[in-house]
């Protein structure tokens, strides 16, 4: 039985379930404990480094001592979340937006290859979508093509498409668009076939029925009824999209982008800078997730479906 269920007659429910009715208090929750997580991973993997630096000092030290050692060192195994929410301040607010020191610099050059990538990716998949569902050869001769392609790791085909297009003149935005096209077509491939294919033998009879061309039908029932399914697959497409982009500037040694910063930081050991684009990345990512999912939101309530 629930907390609820328990609760005399008449009563008003706890503050406690209360807060866990919502999302926010199992998001809170979850928050607390990946902190929580983190600062102990830190005081692990950084107390090695932190004991023999007060060795050389030949110093004695406390446990307090030790944990706050760990956690402000300039060069951690493992960054504290505040270290990284301090660098991204550092970098994000503090730097001008042109500065190739701002993740904001960055995150736009990465930002404008993503979103270049899932637009050639999404109408890739759409396309190979309707023909799939209407054409039967194309289902047999291309499904299996589009399945196996993504078997293959994208750290081995970035360096051959970079270096591939770079041989024929085009370079920087183009090759990391690509390469996220090459990620975020097959879900929404995917998506839209299950969704053009949702409509039941019911529906399709009545629109045949009404005597419906092909079209009429593809555009008043299919269309419709695959826009929830292409909206969970752009969900997962925008955000591997970025993902894409990341990676494609992983073998160009490009000098603007969160993989730029990635590698840079790798290169000399900066591990707080590396932590920060990464959540840059995230967040970036967890945004243009929540922007799809607003214009999931308006686009199904406009064709009436109940909020």
């Amino acid at each position: 039985m629930t907390t609820d269920a328990l609760a005399a007659p008449g009563s008003r429910p706890g503050w406690l379930s209360r807060l866990f009715a919502g999302r926010g208090g199992p998001i809170a929750v979850v928050v607390l404990a990946i902190l929580t997580l983190w600062y102990a991973g830190a005081v692990y993997l950084n107390a090695p480094g932190m004991i023999d630096a007060f060795e050389r000092e030949k110093r004695a030290w406390s446990t307090a001592e030790l944990i706050e050692g760990t956690w402000s060192q300039d060069r951690p195994l493992l960054p504290a979340p505040h270290q990284v929410l301090v660098e991204m301040k550092k970098t994000i607010l503090d730097k001008p937006i042109t500065s190739k020191r701002s993740l904001v610099f960055h995150a736009w050059v990465t930002l404008s290859s993503t979103l270049l990538g899932f637009a050639i990716g999404t109408g890739l998949g759409i396309v190979l979508a309707v023909g799939i569902v209407h054409v039967r050869t194309l289902e047999k001769s291309l499904m299996p093509w589009i399945i196996s392609s993504q078997t293959i790791p994208i750290l081995a085909i970035a360096p051959m498409v970079v270096v591939v297009l770079g041989a024929i003149g085009l370079r920087g935005l183009v090759p990391k668009a690509i390469i996220s096209t090459y990620l975020c077509f097959f879900p929404v491939t995917i998506g839209m076939v299950k969704g053009l294919r949702s409509p039941d033998l019911l529906q399709m009879d009545l629109m045949r029925t009404y005597n419906a061309s092909r079209w009429q039908t593809f555009w008043k029932l299919r269309w419709p009824s695959s826009l929830p399914f292409l909206f969970t697959s752009l969900k997962v497409a925008v955000a591997i999209s970025l993902v894409g982009a990341i990676v494609g500037e992983l073998p160009t040694g490009a000098q603007a982008g969160l993989g730029a910063r990635l590698l840079a930081g790798s290169y000399y050991g900066q591990t707080i800078q590396i932590w920060s684009a990464l959540l840059t990345a995230a967040a970036l990512a967890a945004a243009m997730v929540g922007l799809v999912g607003l214009t999931e939101r308006f686009v199904l309530r406009r064709m009436g479906a109940r909020p």
